[in-house]
């Protein structure tokens, strides 16, 4: 993998005339005398394929100085189908931290309703240290392979303190290769950059889908600019004061729903075995013995590598999204694995793709979030973690720094500034009506997330979709119709909604699967971190 060098132009930052800190600042303060505001970038369009267009937007570095250097920010936009209807521009924003906005809208805008592509032009970028705007490359591709390659699926006793070691070689090296730009990747400064692309689009107000971490990006752009919200639409909602915040009381609920859904998993595996495949009567139980068989004797891939029982748990971790529709599939790759079948998805280790997600989505959570600087209080931390969510938390807490429930051992460690985080309040006092969509089964952003996040806002709007899985869009019709008429019309749902309409797993009566209810391959196994919405038609 290429390192994607920062991308920066301009002279060099000069000294401020006034203290800024790096707490948030109102909305307003970019355009008080002592700071300067930003200049709004101008959009040369040149064609892309396929009907898109793509530009590159400047945006300042460091919006304490918002005229000294700027970063580049690729962006990508496709005009609405219908000019005579267009209404403005849908930013469309991916989940992450780490995954592309650019790759977001070309990888799914066939797949949104018509309803959207006719009235707005469908926009998305790259975040900054995200993709092609100054992707952030701590560890390189041999040695996140050597990590993955060495953590397991059944971590011993002893595997507290060889993590904590791991995490801070991550740390260093993130400040040995991408230094001067980390402290400016935090998602207060990616608010700003929204409210500089909203302006050079000619947008008076802000229409927004953000899914899972891009519901964050949506929360905070809201809390910093609430009059300039038109809708947003959050959906796999954070609970943004906990995350931030109080760090330790959002892992949690996270490796408990992780978990949960697991568990949930594995009953239903018990109760069909007949649809599932997997267990031999006792699917819990053949889980727990295939993580260490693997562990014990790895199998070989077709690439060379090798596959273990933290290759498993990765893999689950990320498949699980996708609900129950996928259970099917699951109890078919996991017989592969225990047959030791390489061409299982649940065996195929991380890869460079993954890399170039997991490199930035560490970081901007090390930014982003306030860890107490407690060596003794992260050890309770994590171990507790690890014990209450048996099946899948270990692998994460002990594992290397990948994904979110593996952040605490780097982010207390962390030795890079926070300067462009945003540690509230969350209220958006004023703002338009705020669409938030949770899942009563999400086994990445919890439901009571989502709760939480519908009623800190001061005009939120809570809709539920009861299913298992990782957000609503293009999963539930129901769901899908709420958001589409909001963000179309500013219809927002009554209080109290709720959609029940997930599409279930075939069960052994009928034998016949009704059709679309059953996938031979996961998306993520097969593409790594392409993040897609899915498909109703």
């Amino acid at each position: 993998m290429k390192l994607r060098r920062l991308r920066l132009a301009g002279a060099a930052v000069s000294a401020l005339a006034v203290a800024w800190t790096a707490s948030p600042v109102s909305a307003a303060a970019q355009d008080t005398p002592t700071v300067p505001a930003p200049t709004v970038p101008t959009l040369t369009w040149s064609d892309c394929q396929g009907g898109f267009q793509c530009a590159n937007a400047q945006v300042p570095l460091d919006y304490r100085d918002p005229q000294g250097r700027t970063l580049t920010l690729a962006v990508i936009r496709k005009p609405a189908a219908d000019a005579s209807h267009r209404k403005g521009t849908l930013f469309l924003q991916p989940g992450g931290p780490g995954n592309s906005g650019v790759d977001f809208v070309r990888n799914n805008y066939a797949d949104l309703p018509a309803a959207l592509r006719d009235d707005f032009d469908v926009f998305g970028y790259d975040v900054r240290g995200v993709g092609r705007s100054s992707q952030v490359v701590c560890w390189d591709d041999p040695t996140y392979t050597r990590a993955v390659t060495a953590a397991k699926g059944v971590p011993g006793p002893d595997a507290y303190e060889p993590a904590v070691r791991q995490a801070a070689d991550f740390d260093q090296a993130c400040q040995d290769n991408a230094g001067d730009l980390l402290p400016y990747v935090g998602t207060q400064y990616v608010a700003r950059d929204i409210d500089l692309l909203r302006q050079a689009l000619g947008e008076k107000q802000l229409t927004y889908y953000g899914r899972s971490f891009g519901s964050y990006i949506g929360t905070v752009y809201a809390a910093m600019f609430p009059k300039r919200v038109r809708a947003l639409a959050l959906d796999g909602a954070y609970d943004p004061e906990h995350y931030t915040n109080k760090p330790y009381a959002y892992d949690r609920p996270q490796y408990l729903a992780l978990d949960g859904a697991m568990s949930r998993f594995l009953d239903w595996c018990e109760a069909d075995q007949a649809t599932c495949g997997f267990g031999d009567g006792d699917p819990r139980g053949a889980f727990e013995k295939l993580k260490a068989d693997l562990d014990a004797n790895p199998v070989p891939t077709a690439n060379g590598g090798q596959a273990n029982g933290y290759t498993l748990v990765y893999r689950l971790m990320f498949n699980i999204n996708e609900g129950k529709v996928i259970w099917p599939s699951f109890g078919e790759a996991l017989r592969k694995a225990q047959l030791r079948d390489n061409t299982s998805f649940l065996l195929r280790p991380p890869s460079p793709a993954s890399f170039d997600f997991l490199n930035p989505n560490v970081v901007v959570e090390c930014v982003d979030k306030k860890y107490p600087a407690d060596p003794a209080l992260l050890k309770r931390q994590v171990t507790t973690n690890a014990r209450l969510a048996p099946l899948l938390g270990p692998a994460m807490a002990y594992g290397p720094p990948t994904y979110d429930h593996q952040h605490a051992t780097a982010c207390v460690q962390w030795k890079g500034e926070h300067t462009s985080r945003y540690a509230g309040n969350f209220r958006a006092k004023g703002s338009a009506p705020i669409l938030v969509i949770g899942n009563t089964g999400d086994p990445d952003t919890p439901y009571q997330d989502a709760v939480a996040l519908s009623r800190e806002l001061d005009n939120g709007r809570l809709l539920t979709f009861e299913a298992e899985g990782h957000t609503a869009f293009n999963r539930s019709a129901c769901a899908t119709d709420a958001i589409t008429n909001y963000l179309v019309d500013l219809k927002v749902p009554a209080r109290g909604a709720s959609c029940a309409d997930e599409t279930q797993p075939p069960s052994s009566t009928p034998t016949v699967a009704p059709p679309g209810t059953t996938l031979t391959e996961l998306r993520n196994g097969v593409n790594e971190r392409v993040d897609r919405i899915g498909s109703l038609r």
